[in-house]
């Protein structure tokens, strides 16, 4: 054996050796000087270096974004860190008995430390700034942000709309482009005097860079990938410069290929030379090189979004074996001349490394889960508004904000769609499956495809049938955490919340376990009914519940209203058929959002009253509208109120709207269930015994399903911990009970508007009962579409320090159709100039996503 692998090295060294004889052609006196030109100037055994300096440069690239990534990443912990710790100082020193008070408490003589006075009190913690700030790079930032967060507006042509990517990636793109492009055309010559001197050089550069740019083409079109891993940047965003590299490599092919027309072969004994290296004459040397053309052609046109829209199907089918079919063509017309297989090799290397890695990312490849290889079961929710809910109890595990490929192959064996999960993993979400398992819930309305087959399927098959899912994923994700920002203002566009609901909970877990920096966090979603809220009523009653009193608002802008069509429609067309029921109880949500009372009014009557507690209690006692309706008043924290009058309970004669909206509400219970909640400890979240949970067929034994002898069962149900809120031990004196809120149109008013309002109707109605514009610790819903540029303006202004909500670092996460997102990004982009000049403002960072995942 070792004597024929020796026979085989010196057969390879004896080959090499003539090969070597038949390119490097020795100079000599009388050589032409055409000839001394091609062997001096740019010889052709010198161009892999054209491949180096492409690897080079995207090597650059990438270490400025890892650099960065690094920066940030140690800016959030060590800040995190650093917090924690004044925290621990600050509650230590505030806490800390000295000798003197010690005595005076044994002695009663406290009011010579501490004399009763309004004055006094506990001092609120103020983070301050520390050495993980430096206000040259929060500058410089701050400009790159100015100019790099403005998207570059849609352009327009007849019925044709055409979306740019965002202004960093078409610069990193025309920054490649541009240097591919010098580094072929500027060195000189670009053509020898005759073809028998060798190729054209600008060929053999621009053949070489584009043979450089092979492995990063893969290496950024894999879903799990290296690049992603080091630079912390998702597939998905990934998947542009995927792209942009095509497109690139394509351009260099033309330019690698036009010269051999221009200089043809078979011109000036130019077949003589090339035929020591290809045997078969000129139809191998272009054969080859067409071969290789014909399907990266095809790659790139078929990638372009008008093309990719109209087949999609067939783009996807075709799109991985026609690139594999491409790299293999490649080892053919290279034939390893200057190291090109090298390049080819590492293109190899990483494909069967990436799909090693997605193995990992898949639900059914684990032999030690119970997935394997049958996937999880999946159980199919038709919700508010169209929508579909699947819940998949799961042992796999994501972050806040990632995206998972669904197939279900009891719905359409082929199709593999992206959705954004909608729950939270954590420990204190298990699933009904048991403790090691998660619900990873996807939440989305059918449009065509995929997710219209499954809607169909639903319906045919009822609620009580489950699905075998199949999962590859996680994938994306925030590259920095939420966790680290003082303020955090969150926007949604109708699904689009789907993207946030996970990234809120997580943060206000964090911010309960004394974990997150963040002070202040806005929510604000367009949604086009109330209904749609039905989504994530249990998520919003838990961020209402578990959320630190006054940290966080939402806003909630309702862009359309319907009438009730069924109704319309059973009553032959009746114009005076009253309205849907949900918008009858606008008023009862807008007092749920909206908080106990309006603190516009609060002030005022407080200003009015001039420090009289009696004319205030008076002009309180005004302010109540005995026709608007609140919600149970168990769930307005942190003030306490004493149960309702015994009664028998209630029937279930409502309807399913109204019914929805109760439960949203809080007031689907009973007063017995209100008096159990009172008799245990905080919980995160709050335990609520839901009766629309999804069934499940073969849901294993759990022992959180089974009955506590130890507990009084004698009504059937089991004892929920208490709310913190709602604790009636050890708890100081409640304050007032606050007055009733005014907001909204009052119970049973109709604008007369008989379909859908126009926008000067919505406009109408927004303006007929506005919300106050301060942001405060309550819950609002406005009517009509956000004007969310105006908002964060206004967001960034006024208070003591005249910054309005902004902390040292602020983040804006949006998930949206496409104009909120460019909205918000410009807005954001105007506010880093505020950044300059200004020690109390480190940061204003910003974060999209594309609603459609």
């Amino acid at each position: 054996m070792a004597l024929q692998l020796r026979n085989v090295a010196d057969a390879a060294r004896i080959g090499a050796a003539e090969l070597t004889k038949r390119i490097a052609i020795t100079l000599k006196p009388d050589s032409p000087p055409g000839l001394v030109e091609a062997l001096t100037v740019d010889p052709w055994d010198k161009s892999g270096k054209y491949a180096k300096g492409w690897t080079y440069f995207a090597l650059a690239l990438m270490g400025t974004v890892l650099l960065m990534r690094s920066w940030h990443f140690w800016q959030d912990k060590i800040r995190q860190a650093i917090y924690k710790q004044e925290v621990e100082e600050h509650y230590a020193n505030l806490y800390t008995t000295d000798p003197g008070y010690a005595h005076a408490l044994r002695t009663g003589q406290t009011q010579h430390f501490f004399p009763e006075s309004d004055g006094l009190g506990e001092k609120q913690f103020k983070p301050k700034a520390h050495f993980s700030s430096v206000g040259f790079v929060n500058d410089t930032l701050a400009l790159f942000r100015w100019v790099f967060y403005r998207p570059i507006p849609d352009f327009v042509w007849g019925s044709h709309r055409f979306t740019f990517s965002s202004l960093a990636v078409i610069t990193c793109g025309v920054i490649s482009l541009a240097f591919v492009t010098l580094y072929c055309f500027l060195q000189q010559p670009l053509y020898w005097q005759s073809i028998q001197f060798g190729s054209p050089p600008i060929a053999i550069r621009s053949g070489m860079i584009a043979v450089a740019l092979t492995p990063w083409i893969i290496a950024t079109s894999m879903k799990a990938n290296i690049v992603s891993l080091l630079i912390g940047i998702g597939p998905e965003r990934l998947n542009v410069f995927h792209r942009w590299a095509g497109y690139i490599c394509l351009f260099l092919s033309l330019v690698h290929t036009v010269p051999f027309y221009i200089q043809p072969v078979w011109d000036d004994g130019g077949m003589e030379v090339f035929s020591r290296l290809f045997d078969g004459g000129s139809g191998v040397i272009y054969g080859t090189g067409i071969a290789c053309l014909v399907p990266l052609v095809w790659l790139c046109v078929a990638s372009l979004p008008f093309i990719r829209r109209i087949a999609y199907e067939v783009f996807v089918v075709l799109h991985v074996p026609v690139g594999m079919a491409y790299v293999g063509l490649l080892f053919w017309h290279t034939k390893n001349y200057l190291a090109s297989w090298d390049y080819l090799w590492a293109t190899v290397a990483i494909w069967v490394a990436c799909y090693f890695l997605r193995l990992f990312n898949l639900n059914w490849t684990k032999p030690w889960r119970l997935s394997f290889m049958v996937g999880d079961e999946a159980a199919i929710t038709l919700i508010a508004e169209n929508a579909i809910k699947i819940t998949i109890p799961t042992q796999m595990r994501w972050k806040p904000g990632q995206y998972v490929y669904l197939r279900m192959p009891g719905i359409a064996l082929f199709d593999n769609h992206p959705f954004t999960i909608a729950s939270l993993c954590s420990d204190d979400f298990p699933s009904e499956y048991g403790e090691q398992y998660r619900d990873c819930m996807l939440v989305f309305k059918p449009y065509g495809g995929f997710t219209r087959k499954v809607l169909e399927t639903a319906i045919e098959k009822g609620p009580f049938h489950t699905y075998r899912a199949f999962l590859d994923g996680p994938y994306g994700g925030m590259r920095r955490d939420l966790a680290a920002f003082d303020t955090c203002i969150l926007i949604a566009g109708g699904s689009g919340i789907t993207a946030l609901m996970s990234q809120l909970l997580n943060l206000i877990k964090r911010m309960r376990d004394g974990k997150a920096i963040t002070r202040k966090v806005v929510v604000v979603w367009a949604l086009k009914k109330l209904e749609a809220m039905d989504w994530f009523r249990e998520e919003l009653r838990i961020c209402r519940e578990s959320a630190p009193p006054e940290s966080v608002t939402c806003k909630f802008f309702v862009t359309s209203a319907v009438r009730n069509r069924d109704m319309m429609m059973a009553g032959g067309g009746d114009r005076t058929a009253p309205r849907a029921l949900s918008h009858l109880f606008h008023d009862k949500l807008d007092g749920f959002v909206a908080g106990i009372a309006s603190k516009r009014n609060s002030a005022l009557i407080q200003s009015v009253a001039q420090g009289d507690p009696q004319r205030e209690q008076e002009l309180r006692a005004e302010q109540e509208d005995r026709i608007t309706a609140l919600p149970q008043q168990k769930y307005l924290q942190p003030h306490q109120y004493p149960p309702p009058p015994p009664g028998p309970p209630p029937s279930n004669t409502y309807t399913p709207q109204e019914d929805s909206l109760r439960r949203l509400e809080g007031r689907d219970f009973t007063d017995d269930d209100v008096d159990k909640k009172n008799s245990a400890d905080f919980h995160f979240p709050p335990i609520n015994a839901r009766g629309d949970q999804p069934h499940f067929n073969y849901a294993p034994p759990s022992p959180r399903k089974m009955p506590d002898p130890s507990m009084d069962d004698s009504d059937g149900h089991i004892r929920p911990p208490e709310l913190a809120h709602l604790r009636t031990v050890n708890l100081p004196n409640a304050g007032q009970p606050r007055p009733t809120s005014t907001f909204g149109p009052p119970s049973g008013f109709d604008f007369g508007f008989p379909e859908t309002p126009t926008e000067f109707q919505k406009s109408l109605m927004r303006f007929a009962f506005p919300v106050p514009h301060q942001i405060d610790g309550g819950w609002s819903v406005e009517y009509g579409r956000p004007d969310l540029g105006y908002m964060l303006k206004e967001w960034a202004t006024g208070g003591a320090d005249g910054r309005g909500i902004l902390g040292r670092r602020t983040a804006v996460f949006v998930c949206g159709p496409p104009a909120m997102r460019v909205g918000v990004a410009n807005t954001v982009a105007g506010l880093q100039a505020a950044i300059w000049g200004d020690d109390m403002l480190e940061e204003i960072y910003l974060h999209t996503e594309n609603y459609a995942l």
